[in-house]
């Protein structure tokens, strides 16, 4: 069994975070995978949707320190480190315009959090319990949290988290917004790839573009966001997707996914 696994089911490519020994802390090779399946994913017509989880029951316990020891000679080392070898998942996923849903079950702490607030969307168990952790070693967080945590539950509550490193359980997760459902344990896995398999049943084109202009859209002007959304519009209509997605709705007829 490997560390990390990637299964491909039905258009939804699933990573796996496979160290229930550990709490799935991540090593080197790990990231170096896992940042591999994102970009294969990115380039396959045959994947629509990816996931990423932890087995036995925890998310992501953040980074393995044994695997992290040896590289910390250095301050410029300490910054290489991070940079070259850690913020590799984080730039596979910026580029990456399908739908990114994480998974999150027990504890996503420090650099585990992070990973799943790099996700599109994130659902989570009842058993779920997340935070950033940091202040509490001294440090501040490493993998993207201060950028990521204020745009999903805004600055003062991103601030308080990040200051006091308070664990959050699912149900005040879900009341921050930080996820978007929350399921029973033994239901989890079962909800999470219905969801994910109702996102892929869609039509691929269209959900990209999507993606990709609110993406953008969150930096740009709305004049210049309108004209960007002109040309999606379009370019998607001039496709089958959009063309048999338009005439099953007319139609009323089934097997195409069009919103209801």
């Amino acid at each position: 069994m490997s560390d990390i696994e990637f299964t491909v089911e039905d258009g939804v490519g699933k990573i796996l975070l496979n160290r229930p020994h550990r709490k799935n802390a991540f090593t080197f090779e790990m990231l170096k995978e896992w940042a591999a399946f994102i970009t294969d994913a990115q380039y396959n017509d045959a994947i629509r949707v990816v996931t990423v989880t932890g087995a036995g029951g925890a998310f992501c316990a953040g980074v393995d320190l044994g695997d992290f020891a040896d590289d910390r000679s250095t301050p410029y080392s300490d910054k290489a480190m991070l940079t070259d070898r850690v913020h590799i998942v984080a730039r596979a996923v910026e580029n990456f315009d399908k739908p990114y849903i994480a998974g999150v079950s027990g504890v996503a702490v420090g650099a585990g959090m992070d990973m799943s607030l790099m996700a599109d969307i994130r659902v989570a168990a009842s058993s779920a319990r997340m935070s950033e952790g940091y202040i509490r070693v001294g440090l501040l967080p490493g993998d993207g949290g201060c950028h990521y945590l204020p745009r999903i539950v805004g600055k003062a509550k991103a601030l308080e988290l990040l200051w006091t490193g308070e664990f959050i359980d699912a149900t005040t997760a879900l009341e921050l917004g930080l996820v978007n459902h929350v399921y029973d344990d033994a239901e989890f896995e079962t909800k999470l790839n219905e969801f994910a398999l109702r996102l892929a049943a869609a039509p691929p084109l269209a959900m990209r573009m999507i993606k990709r202009a609110t993406v953008h859209g969150e930096t740009m002007p709305l004049a210049a966001s309108l004209d960007m959304i002109s040309s999606h519009q379009a370019i998607i209509q001039s496709t089958n997707d959009s063309i048999e997605a338009m005439a099953a709705f007319k139609e009323k007829r089934s097997g195409v996914y069009v919103g209801h």
